[in-house]
């Protein structure tokens, strides 16, 4: 195991959206202007391509932009191992990760990239008493 400078590489989660614009910048280097989409362009340059109906099923929700914009954002937290808490450590395939799930994904997605054959997310709700999420189907639905 080798030392992490603080601030290097190591440190930060993949920059998507910066990824995704170098991509743009190779593909479309015409739309992209002083580091920026332009969509006029880019829209001429795709032609017939683009669709710009408006969508008519989707999910959505208040606040859905913004939980786009904070999924892209690079993460600068840490996964560290509890091998006190852990079974096995020496020999075990299998990690428990406890944490909020966005981070969690971001730190994983470099580190643990094509080596993880399964996630399993334990959903947020029913875990305080902020929101409880009526659960309980022990109920008949035909009476």
């Amino acid at each position: 195991m080798h030392k992490i400078k603080s601030g290097g590489a190591e440190t930060r989660s993949l920059d998507i959206m910066q990824e995704k614009l170098e991509q743009m910048n190779h593909l479309f280097p015409e739309a992209i202007v002083e580091g920026r989409v332009d969509f006029d362009i880019l829209r001429q340059v795709l032609g017939d391509f683009v669709d710009e109906r408006e969508e008519k099923y989707g999910l959505n929700w208040h606040g859905k932009r913004q939980s786009r914009q904070a999924a892209l954002q690079p993460s600068t937290g840490t996964l560290r191992a509890s091998v006190d808490d852990s079974a096995d450590w020496d020999s075990t395939r299998n990690l428990m990760i406890e944490g909020d799930n966005l981070e969690v994904l971001k730190l994983l997605q470099k580190s643990f990239h094509q080596k993880v054959k399964l996630i399993y997310i334990d959903p947020p709700y029913n875990t305080g008493n902020d929101f409880i999420y009526p659960d309980d189907f022990t109920e008949n639905l035909h009476t």
